[in-house]
């Protein structure tokens, strides 16, 4: 509940992506609102940004229908402990942030208890499963968007939303150097550099690190002068992409780095990239890449059997750009000889300057202050509802 010195609001981010967007966001508001507390599953970005950690962010880091199902016992009794826990502190609103399959179900909980309920980062419920959208309604008083096509197909349901930008498009710049970047972490300053981000989460790279290990192979047996750099999110993706390198691609000399995801890409010439928020990363940084996307293959089957797809991508520069902007293979197409010939043609591809130029009308087109514009939407929120009361 709120006290003298300010606001309270209770928070869940589901990993890297949504600690990273958390974090800024606390900031601002405590910006705007002096005094607020901030607690509930965060990682170290919101724990530094002053948010106390209950459960870390990386419990939540389970992707796909299948892993879902899998995980669901831990995952119910998570959510029932952190119920009980945000009844007792009361908070005066709730972000979800991510993490739709958890957060909107936490969201409904407190909404019945008359928590005003925000979801930060839209589900893509626009892309599949387009029905959730009624209970997305039910669930949350308010849905910041980082798309800017997102609200109209909210306004179209009667669910109120807002285009707020992204807060990547205002972290990263507009120009970033590669020289500088490849010196920082010890790569050649002359030849073509690739960097491989096989993802976050443990499942992600389980599904993908194989194959892109084998690519890095694939590439090397015909174009011997590249070198490699991959940015590991955590311990757990560099022991399981360490593996995958030992089996698929003994040969390949790998430059792996702890972190470091921003300077990995500013130094590259083309990425292999997890479909996700680092697709967008790649993006701004105005580097070509090939996008790569693998579930469990029972989730696979149900994307494309009970047709829950309505989109034709799903990389964020495509779905911005609204065309195909950057090669993406999903399911039995990740793999090395159809991923390695994708990006020697993104390293050769001719078109270059154009492509940069697209990525900079996406770039400004998502540097909207978004930390501070979500902040302030939040605010709004709870002083309305007060104002009510």
């Amino acid at each position: 509940m709120s006290t003298a010195t300010g606001p309270a609001f209770g928070l869940v981010a589901g990993e890297a992506s949504g600690d990273n967007l958390g974090g800024p966001l606390i900031e601002a508001m405590a910006e705007r609102a002096p005094g607020s507390r901030f607690f509930g599953i965060a990682g170290p970005r919101m724990a530094e940004a002053g948010c106390e950690a209950w459960f870390s962010a990386d419990e939540l880091a389970v992707m796909g229908l299948a892993e879902i199902v899998r995980h669901l016992p831990r995952l119910l009794r998570l959510r029932r402990d952190l119920l009980q826990r945000f009844a007792a502190a009361a908070p005066d609103a709730y972000v979800g942030i991510d993490s739709p399959e958890f957060n909107l179900r936490v969201a409904a909980a407190l909404k019945r208890r008359g928590i005003p309920t925000v979801q930060y980062v839209s589900p893509q419920v626009w892309a599949w499963r387009q029905d959730r959208v009624r209970t997305i309604g039910q669930a949350v008083d308010l849905v910041l968007c980082v798309l800017p096509f997102e609200p109209a197909f909210y306004a179209a349901h009667s669910v109120r939303a807002v285009f707020v930008g992204h807060p990547l498009a205002d972290r990263i710049p507009f120009e970033t150097d590669a020289c500088t970047a490849r010196a920082a972490l010890g790569l050649p300053a002359a030849g073509e550099v690739v960097a491989v981000l096989p993802g976050s989460r443990a499942g992600e790279v389980t599904k993908l690190g194989p194959s892109f290990a084998a690519t890095l192979a694939w590439l090397q047996a015909r174009r011997p002068s590249l070198s490699f750099v991959a940015p590991m999110a955590n311990a757990g993706a560099r022991e399981r992409f360490e593996r995958d390198l030992r089996e698929h691609a003994p040969q390949a000399e790998v430059r792996l780095v702890d972190g470091n995801a921003h300077q990995a890409i500013a130094a590259s010439d083309a990425v292999l990239v997890a479909s996700g928020t680092a697709t967008l990363e790649t993006a701004l940084l105005k580097r070509p890449m090939v996008v790569a996307y693998r579930v469990a293959p029972l989730t696979g089957w149900l994307l494309r059997e009970m047709k829950l797809v309505k989109t034709e991508f799903f990389s964020h520069p495509n779905l911005l750009a609204g065309r195909a902007l950057v090669p993406e293979f999903f399911q039995e197409q990740v793999r090395p000889e159809v991923l390695g010939p994708a990006l020697l043609e993104q390293l050769d591809r001719p078109d270059r300057a154009a492509l940069i130029g697209e990525y900079g009308r996406i770039h400004r087109m998502l540097r909207c202050d978004a930390s501070q514009r979500a902040a302030d939407a939040v605010l709004e929120l709870v002083a309305g509802r007060r104002s009510v009361q």
